[in-house]
């Protein structure tokens, strides 16, 4: 790889659906925990609900214990909240095949690296010990931040804190919402399928968009 003419210094990945391939739904990590998904109409009724307390938990306004219990009454004890805590637990599988060495190779091309991740205090100690998040250079979470993608402070945050442009940045997120949000303050925001090759993505777009060769 070789750094090209491109304004972009700072490549920066969500890592849930990104560095890590994590349970795409609640009825993927109930199986992965080995708990019975119940009453799944009941749980979609109150999808906009429980966002809030999730977004309450990945900005470390209450701790896991708070989250669970909340999230139990929510559904109604559709879930106890231990139930809620090892479903919570089991949502991180491993991490994509050939990010690591990717990062590698951004370093070398003279690239800086960062990770903006939603994310909770309990996934964050076991998130930061994947051998490709150890390789970026700067970790940035929202439970962290007290910011939660996709709200725009949280980009803006992260301009601050790493001295770099909107149009210095490129970003990966696996969510459509948080790729709007960082197109609109100026990044230049992909989106990556979690389904598929991460890292073959990856390198695709930094190709076409003329970041490394």
């Amino acid at each position: 790889m070789s750094v090209t003419s491109s304004p972009v210094r700072l490549v920066c990945f969500d890592l849930g659906g990104v560095v890590i391939r994590i349970c795409q739904s609640w009825g993927e990590a109930c199986a992965a925990a080995g708990i019975p998904e119940r009453d799944t109409e009941l749980w979609q009724r109150t999808h906009t609900d429980r966002l809030r307390v999730l977004a309450e938990f990945q900005t470390g306004r209450i701790d896991a214990p708070a989250f669970a219990a909340r999230l139990s009454e929510q559904v109604a004890g559709l879930y106890s909240p231990a139930e809620i805590l090892g479903v919570h637990h089991a949502w991180l599988l491993d991490e994509y095949a050939g990010v690591a060495e990717l990062i590698v190779r951004l370093h070398d091309a003279g690239l800086d690296t960062a990770a903006l991740s939603n994310t909770s205090h309990d996934h964050w100690v076991r998130i930061v010990a994947y051998t490709a998040v150890t390789r970026l250079h700067h970790l940035l979470a929202s439970h962290l931040l007290g910011l939660h993608k996709p709200d725009p402070m949280i980009f803006r945050r992260l301009e601050q804190q790493l001295g770099y442009r909107a149009r210095e940045i490129i970003f990966f997120d696996d969510t459509q919402e948080n790729v709007v949000a960082a197109d609109a303050v100026g990044w230049r925001a992909y989106l990556i399928d979690p389904e598929a090759d991460t890292a073959q993505q990856i390198a695709a777009i930094l190709r076409e968009e003329s970041v490394v060769g």
